[in-house]
C-alpha cells in the first residue's frame, strides 16, 4: 500500500511538472485580417500607429476557422492575439487629428513634433519629467524620490500582447540580476483603472509575472513622455537624465534593456546631491 502512496505522488508530481513546463512552451500566435503575423510585423505596426485595438485571446469557432486554414500550427497550446488594424480611413482620420493637434503644440520638451520620431517626447540626454503614481499595491512613488538610483520605466497596457511578451522576459533577465543594485522597475499602464491592471496582474503570476504596477487611467503620465504604441521604455540613470529608450518589443530587446541598466550600474561616475529628476 505504502509503495502505491509513493507511485501516485510521483505520477502526480510528474503530471504537475508536466503541466508547468506546458505553460513555459505556450507558443504565442498572431493574427491580423485573419492571417498570422509575426511579433516583428506587430512591432512595425505600432510604430507605424496602425493598430486599432489588440484582443488576447479568441472564441473556439475563430479557432476552428483558422485551424482550417493553418492545420498544426493552430493547437491547443497556441494563445491567439487577434490584432484589429485600422482602415485606410481610420488611418487618414488619425493623421489628420495628429497634425491639427501639432498645430496647437509646435514644440514639446523642446523638439518640434517632426523630430520626435516613434512617438517619443522625451529622448535620450533628456531630463526625466517628475510624477507621482498610485501602485497596484497601494503605494505612492514619486519619480524624485528615486534619486540615486537606477529606474526603467515602463509604459504598457492589460491589452498589449507585446507589453506581455516584454514582461515574460523581465523577471529572469532584468530583476532577478538586479534584485540588490540600485535598481527600480517601474512599470505604468495607460488609459486602465486599478482595478483591471490589479487582475489582469494576478492572472499573469502564473508565468512567473509578479510585481505590482502603476497606473496611469487619464494618460496624465504617458503625455509628459510619450505618444502612439506601447510597450516603450525610459531608462533613467541616477542622475535623472533619459540615458535609454526602447519602443515596442522585438526579438533581443530585452537583452539590450539588460545590457543597458548594466553599464549603468557599473558606471563609476557618483550621484551628486542636487542632480534631482525637475
Amino acid at each position: 500500500m505504502k509503495q502505491i502512496f509513493i507511485l501516485f505522488l510521483f505520477f502526480y508530481s510528474f503530471m504537475m511538472f508536466g503541466q508547468q513546463d506546458s505553460i513555459k512552451k505556450l507558443e504565442h500566435i498572431y493574427v491580423a485580417n485573419d492571417q498570422i503575423i509575426s511579433k516583428q510585423k506587430v512591432t512595425e505596426f505600432a510604430k507605424q500607429g496602425s493598430i486599432k485595438g489588440m484582443h488576447n485571446g479568441v472564441s473556439q469557432k475563430y479557432r476552428d476557422e483558422l485551424a482550417k486554414k493553418y492545420g498544426d500550427k493552430i493547437g491547443d497550446r497556441a494563445v491567439i492575439t487577434k490584432i484589429e488594424l485600422l482602415s485606410k480611413e481610420e488611418k487618414l482620420e488619425r493623421q489628420k487629428k495628429n497634425k491639427e493637434k501639432g498645430k496647437v503644440s509646435t514644440r514639446i520638451a523642446g523638439k518640434s513634433h517632426k523630430d520626435l520620431g516613434e512617438g517619443l517626447k522625451l529622448k535620450t540626454s533628456d531630463k526625466a519629467v517628475d510624477f507621482t503614481v498610485q501602485m497596484t499595491n497601494g503605494k505612492e512613488i514619486k519619480l524624485s524620490d528615486l534619486k540615486g538610483k537606477i529606474v526603467l520605466l515602463n509604459f504598457w497596457a492589460t491589452w498589449c500582447s507585446p507589453c506581455i511578451m516584454e514582461f515574460s522576459e523581465i523577471p529572469e533577465k532584468i530583476l532577478k540580476p538586479n534584485k540588490n543594485e540600485d535598481f527600480v522597475f517601474l512599470p505604468v499602464a495607460i488609459g486602465e483603472k486599478k482595478e483591471k491592471v490589479r487582475k489582469k496582474l494576478l492572472k499573469l503570476k502564473k508565468y512567473g509575472i509578479n510585481f505590482p504596477s502603476g497606473f496611469d487611467p487619464h494618460k496624465i503620465i504617458w503625455d509628459k513622455y510619450a505618444e502612439g504604441g506601447i510597450p516603450k521604455n525610459f531608462l533613467i540613470g541616477k542622475d535623472g537624465v533619459v540615458r535609454y529608450t526602447s519602443v515596442g518589443n522585438s526579438e533581443g530587446d530585452v537583452d539590450k534593456l539588460a545590457s543597458e541598466i548594466q553599464k549603468l550600474l557599473k558606471n563609476v561616475t557618483p550621484y551628486k546631491k542636487g542632480d534631482e529628476v525637475d
